[in-house]
This record gives C-alpha cells, structure tokens and sequence, in this order.
C-alpha cells in the first residue's frame, strides 16, 4: 500500500469512527446495547458489573451488529481452543473489528498455516533457559528502581515503578542500543493508545508517524543483528530466518513483541497493586510471605488482567454456548468477564492470593494463539511484587488513581503511593 493510499483508508477509516461512535452512542444510552456500553467512560473504569449483567443474561448475547458478545468462561475457553474460530475472515473485504491497514499485530492477526510458520519461527527465542537469563536483569533494575523513588514523601508506581521495568527488558530482550530505549517505548506507547481504536485525526497521524519511526528503528536494528549478532530476539529472529520469511514479516512482529511486553506488564503491574492495596489483609500475606508472589501473579491476571476481551469470527457454521454462529459472525470473549465467571471460580468478586484455581484464567489466551511470551511476563509480575513487599512493606495508597479510558486495556495511569 503507497503512503497515500494509506492515508486515503486512515481517513476513511476515522469519518467512518465518528459516525459508527454516534450509533454507538444512541445504542449505549438508549438500546442498552453492551459492547456501546463498554465504551462508556464509568464502564471503562470499572466494567466488572457489566460484564456480570451480560453474563446474567445467558452464554451468548448479540450485538448491534449482529454479533455475538460473551462472559462466559465455558464460551471463551471453547472458542480459543477451536479450530472452527479465528482471528480473521477468510473474506478481505468482510467486517473486520481492528483497522488491519493502520495497525499489523503480527502473530494475533495471523491464521494458520501463517500463524504456524511464524510461532515457530519466534518460538526459540522463547525458551526457558533465554527466559530464565532475563531474570538476573528483572531483579537489577526492580532495585534500582525502588532505590530511586522517595517512600517517604510518596511516588506515581506507574510512572516510576510499572513503566520503567518492561522498557529495560523488552529492550534487553530485543537487542535494542540503550540510546534508542526511550524512543522505542515513546513510539511504543503510541501504537498502543490505538489497540482501542483511533480517536482522531490528530491521534492517526501520531500513530502514523509512531508506526514510521517504528519500522526504521527495526529495520536498522535486523541488518545491524545481521551483521553483529548477539543474545536477543531480534539475533535469534534472524538466524532462524528462511526464504519464505522476508523482512516485512519480521518487521511486525517485533512491534508485536514491544507492544505485549510492554503496555501488558506495566498494566498487570499497575492492576496488581491496586488491589492488593485496596485489600490489605492480601498485602499483608505477602508482606509476611513473599515466596506467594508467583501466586499474586496468577490471581491479579485472574481478578483485574491487562488484556479484557479478544475476538474471533466463525470460519464455518457453528454451535457455541448452545447458541447457532453462522459463517462469518463474530464472537467477542469478554476474557476479564469470563475470569470471574461463578461457575468457576468460588467467590469471583473477591481477590484472594490463595486462591487454588486462579491459574485456570484466560489473561494469557488459549489455544493456538496462547501468549507466547506467559514465561517472562509470569517472571517480571513475579519478582516486581516479591520486592516491593519485600523492600516497601508500609506501601499504601495515598490518592485516588486516574484509570485509562480504553475498553480493550485495563489498568491505571496514574497511582499515588508511599511506604
């Protein structure tokens, strides 16, 4: 696609944004319909009860579309893990929820056999013996940067806690020159912002430009790994590199690789002590006994996940939650709903470190398309909330937090602490 065809469908793309925006307005307030609710500011906050009112009203609940929308763990697990369900239409032309000219998410765009080949092609560079050399690096900068914030006087966790520790790693684990780090997460985060959808036609041409100064960066980094190959990602992408493999495709899946190790860990990060402030007598279990942080781990994923729905549409006719999905439908996963489903999960509402069947959440996907990146995500939760009982166990909340207005997304942006 030439840069002017790009913008003619980013135009198109935005007048068509506003006018869908208004419908969805006039459905939120006056049809009640779910997903126009979702995109509510006071729903975006906490959307938990309406996800239980959607989950009140059966397995599957349509769309203004004529979609489908669920909070059903049952649904969701059956869904991700079938064959009969993928991430996009067989039809170019067909409906399609995510702006594919705007935004390449690589490995979550992908069917197979794409999807297959290029798993494969990123899976060494996953390994538990290259994840488990990240931890040395995670436990590092966790100190550093507990050492420079003041306790005492009160600090934003996000801005000075949650934000900085992904940037180190992800940019570690992508080889990229310290010079260039805080460039990468500036244009990072902007790509992000529009996982939800673009806003405007100033936000297109920031994430424009984002996506511009992304590709160059990426593709100096792959010739330089090339020619002076090291222990990262982007070294291991390209030695497994093979003829059907061109550069285009390497391209966005490193963007993939930066957004979900970034906007993912410091939201999950973000989240998790938000809860375990608000519920003291869990803060204090692990204050107690660190060793339960991989434990906090598996129930703040479970409880408040960064990732809150995901979406797949109908390759053929199909039976799900009892309900008939005809070709070409697709099928919302309400996720973070579906984590506090009743019917799995004792006391849903509550937050609970102990919990047993925490791990049985779906933050992290399932299937095919399960987070290829879980081992080190798993790591960093881990160790950020071992150290922060472990070096601030007076932590509290000392203001309100400011939560981001995004449906897709769920975290704070801003969280006043001290200890």
């Amino acid at each position: 696609m030439s840069r002017l065809d790009a913008v003619a469908a980013g135009v198109k793309f935005v007048g068509t944004m506003y006018r869908d925006r208004a419908v969805a307005a006039y459905g939120a307030r006056v049809k009640r319909e779910p997903m126009d609710l979702l995109g509510l500011p006071a729903h975006q906050t906490d959307p938990y009860p309406l996800y239980d009112q959607i989950r009140s009203r059966g397995s599957m609940e349509r769309t203004r579309l004529g979609n489908w929308v669920s909070a059903d763990h049952s649904v969701a697990t059956e869904m991700l893990r079938s064959r009969q369900f993928a991430v996009r239409g067989e039809d170019p032309t067909a409906f399609d929820p995510v702006p594919r000219d705007l935004l390449d998410l690589s490995l979550l765009a992908l069917n197979p056999p794409e999807h297959t080949r290029l798993r494969r092609l990123a899976g060494p560079a996953f390994t538990p013996r290259r994840m488990a050399g990240y931890a040395s690096l995670v436990e590092q900068r966790l100190h550093q940067l507990v050492d420079a914030v003041d306790a005492d006087r009160g600090f934003d966790l996000v801005e000075e806690f949650a934000s900085p520790l992904p940037v180190a790693v992800i940019t570690e684990l992508l080889g990229v020159p310290a010079a260039k780090s805080a460039a990468l997460a500036q244009y990072g985060a902007v790509v992000a912002s529009a996982l939800d959808g673009v806003r405007s036609i100033g936000h297109l041409r920031r994430l424009a430009h984002a996506q511009r100064q992304l590709t160059r960066m990426f593709e100096d980094l792959l010739e330089l790994r090339r020619q002076e190959p090291r222990d990262d990602i982007v070294s291991a992408l390209v030695a497994e590199q093979d003829e059907r493999t061109s550069t285009d495709v390497l391209l966005p899946l490193c963007r993939l690789l930066l957004l979900a190790g970034f906007e993912t860990t410091l939201n999950a990060i973000g989240n998790g002590v938000r809860a375990l402030l608000a519920n003291p007598d869990q803060w204090r279990l692990l204050v107690d006994d660190p060793s339960l942080a991989p434990q906090v781990v598996e129930e703040v994923l479970r409880y408040d996940p960064p990732v809150q729905l995901t979406a797949r549409i109908a390759l053929a006719d199909a039976e799900l939650g009892g309900v008939a999905v005809r070709r070409n439908e697709w099928v919302v996963a309400l996720i973070a709903g579906a984590n506090r489903d009743p019917a799995v999960f004792d006391d849903p509402k509550r937050f609970d470190i102990t919990r047993t069947s925490a791990a049985e959440h779906l933050a992290f996907s399932s299937g095919i398309h399960y987070c290829l990146g879980a081992p080190l995500a798993r790591l960093e939760l881990a160790a950020a909330f071992r150290v922060l009982a472990e070096r601030l166990p007076n932590l509290h909340q000392i203001g309100p937090s400011r939560m981001r207005r995004t449906t897709a997304i769920h975290g704070p942006l801003t969280l006043p602490v001290a200890g």
